[in-house]
């Protein structure tokens, strides 16, 4: 599995208990397995929510109505900063 399907898996494992829409970040803490520390790995590329939550920046487009729209736009941000 590439990296980007790792996480982009992870992400919607993380991300689909969130109760939407969800309007901004903090309406995503709660699903979140250990909150902000909740950690994303695969191979050398490793993202904790918090920092996630910075890197996301402008390509958050909230409010998010479903978890694939959410996924779709943490990964443009993670491509867009060469992340992955």
């Amino acid at each position: 599995m590439s990296v980007k399907d790792d996480l982009r898996e992870q992400f919607t494992e993380a991300f689909e208990g969130a109760d939407y829409p969800v309007n901004n970040q903090m309406d995503l803490v709660p699903a979140l397995p250990d909150g902000p520390s909740t950690k994303f790995t695969s191979d050398d590329v490793s993202l904790t929510a918090m920092e996630l939550a910075t890197k996301l920046g402008s390509e958050a487009n909230f409010p998010y109505e479903d978890v694939d729209s959410l996924v779709e736009d943490v990964m443009s941000a993670l491509e867009e900063e060469d992340i992955v």
